[in-house]
């Protein structure tokens, strides 16, 4: 229990120390829902909805994001999706640029427990097609992996009803000859309601184009199974 207590003292400390690090000053907020909606016993649909703003008042980028998941078992699912992703930029000496970004993306996803540490290992594919304001358009082709740790705070499992600590790094990488795209840090705080519904707070060090970011994130995960009761 100690060790829970550090964690999550860590979690509220963590925002002040990334920012006294890079001198970032803008607090930026994503907001995110998170749909997982059962069609078949291997099939289901993944949505999701996210506005991003680059401080709290500035909006920065929505994003919209759809996919089939085929679950091979509890631990492993396969996902192929398309991605709509606007975006203004109030990055530093962007001249707020403006594009849009079509996406195909897929992804495995692999999951494991050690007592009662949950892993997800998350690897992603992204084929990206981006048209900015100016009329140029690029495609480029990126690789994620994020490693995210979930860890029950009141009950042996995430079972309903159960606060819980979320903890994920993530590591972008262009397929080109500078590989290196973004990272992104994350502590959270949940509650999962029951097997449909579930709610996160939490923090997000984003480090991109050089500079480190902080930003807070609020998500809803709503889950009902669409598949017809007997």
């Amino acid at each position: 229990m100690n060790k829970i207590r550090i964690l999550v003292f860590l979690l509220c400390l963590s925002p002040t120390l990334f920012a006294q690090q890079t001198g970032e000053n803008q607090v930026g907020a994503w907001y995110m829902y998170f749909g997982q909606n059962r069609i078949a016993e291997k099939l289901s649909i993944h949505s999701e909805l996210q506005g991003r703003f680059y401080n709290l008042d500035n909006f920065n980028q929505l994003l919209a994001r759809v996919g089939l998941n085929y679950h091979i078992n509890k631990e492993a699912m396969l996902t192929a999706g398309y991605a709509y992703i606007p975006t203004e930029s109030f990055e530093k000496g962007s001249n707020l640029k403006s594009s849009i970004e079509h996406r195909i993306w897929e992804q495995f996803i692999l999951k494991n427990n050690v007592g009662r540490v949950f892993f997800e290992h998350r690897y992603r594919l992204e084929q990206r097609w981006i048209e900015n304001n100016s009329n140029n358009s690029k495609y480029l082709n990126r690789a994620r992996y994020r490693l995210m740790l979930t860890i029950p705070l009141n009950h042996e499992t995430k079972e309903d009803k159960t606060v819980y600590l979320g903890i994920y790094d993530e590591i972008f990488l262009n397929l080109t000859s500078q590989p290196f795209d973004q990272n992104r840090l994350y502590f959270a705080l949940g509650y999962k309601f029951n097997k449909t519904v579930d709610i996160q707070a939490g923090y997000l060090k984003h480090h991109y184009s050089g500079l480190g970011y902080d930003r807070l994130q609020f998500a809803l995960f709503f889950n009902p199974d669409l598949r017809k009761k007997e």
